[in-house]
Parts: C-alpha cells; structure tokens; sequence
C-alpha cells in the first residue's frame, strides 16, 4: 500500500554506506528527503547524486538530512561513490541506503512493477520531524530529478507551518504569499501588518511574514 500525505512515515534499520541505520535515531528532530534511484552506476543517477551533494548545505540551513537509496548492496555503493566523487567534481557527503533486499523499498512502495520490477523509481519523499509524509513525487527511471523544486517545497511547508499562507504558482522565497481563505480580511489586515492586498474575496496576496 502507496504512503500518501500525512501518513507516518515507516521506521526500519538497514544498511547502508555509513553503516547500520535505524531511521527514526537517524533522522532525529529534523525534516528528511528520502530518494530512491533505479540502480548503482547509472548516468542519470550519478549526476543526481552529484547534485544532492553539492545541496547538503542548504538543506542543512533548513533543518533537513538527504538520504538516498537504491536495491544495491554498500559494496556496489561505495565503489559507485568513488566515480560520482570523479565525475561530479565533489563528495558523496550523506548516506546511501542499502537495499537488496529490497525490503525499504517495499515499505515505501518504490518498486512499480510496470514500470520495472527489478529496481525502483525516482521517488522522493519529505519527512517532517513528526514523521509525517509531506511530500510525494515520483519520476520515471529515465528522468532526473529537480532538486532546486525539492528546496522550494521545504521553503514552502516551512514557512506554511508557522503562519496562516498557501504559496503561489512558481513561489519562491521572499516573494508575496496567499492569505489562508479561513482568515477575513480584516483579520488578515491585523494579522499581517504588511499589508495585504485583495484582488477577489477568496484571494489575497501579503509580503512573506517572515522576510
């Protein structure tokens, strides 16, 4: 059964290039962007893996750990880390699930059998410190991945959280924010002393209340 949103997300142990880990200890009190790839020494993978290490900083500003997974073994992973090292022009800086046995794979529905039933899809999911699914994407084998959408999404449910907004189509941080519909707009005039902006009863636009 798929995990949708607001599902907890399901502890497990396994192995991987760090060593043994049991996710919940791992994860602690932060947010985790948990990605799987079809399979060791792919070129789409490689540049993906790539890319996440050269992000691991800005996900650290956001309170958020990057942890990948394929149905490799760590032996496979770890000769693999040493041409993404080569090719990619920086370290593997995180860890990298170890899944023969497919068995995280399973729990999180990242094996579709019609799509292949030997490896896993592009699938990444964010985690927030309550163990909750907050985000579900998943791509065919054949397509990288964005990881720059995956940063804009943890900006977005972030700031969501903590203050009554929605973020606009191709939101990024620091820009103008939508007023929770549950809101009045006389509340919202008080409650956002930046100003907000009616353009329909339903739709109102505020400065992001924390920039």
């Amino acid at each position: 059964m798929s995990l949708r949103l607001g599902d907890v997300a399901p502890n497990f142990t396994q192995d991987s290039t760090i060593g043994e880990i049991d996710f919940y200890d791992w994860a602690g009190d932060s947010w985790v962007v948990l990605f799987s790839h079809p399979a060791d020494f792919t070129p789409v993978c490689t540049t993906e893996l790539g890319e996440v290490a050269r992000l691991k900083g800005e996900f650290e500003k956001r309170n958020a750990k990057v942890i990948a997974l394929s149905v490799d073994d760590t032996e496979s992973h770890n000769s693999w880390v040493g041409d993404i090292d080569e090719t990619q022009g920086c370290a593997v800086n995180y860890p990298i699930l170890s899944d023969a046995d497919q068995k995280v794979a399973q729990l999180y529905d990242m094996i579709h059998p019609n799509a292949n039933p030997k490896v896993t899809v592009r699938t990444v999911f964010v985690i927030d410190p309550a163990r909750k699914v907050r985000l579900t994407i998943t791509y065919p084998p054949s397509t990288g991945r964005n990881f720059q959408e995956i940063i804009r999404v943890l900006d977005s449910l972030q700031l969501t959280d903590n203050y009554s907004v929605a973020t606009p189509v191709n939101w990024q941080d620091g820009e103008d924010v939508v007023v929770s519909p549950a809101i009045s707009t006389e509340d919202a005039q008080v409650k956002f002393p930046k100003g907000v902006k009616e353009i329909k009863p339903y739709l109102r636009m505020t400065p992001q209340p924390n920039k």
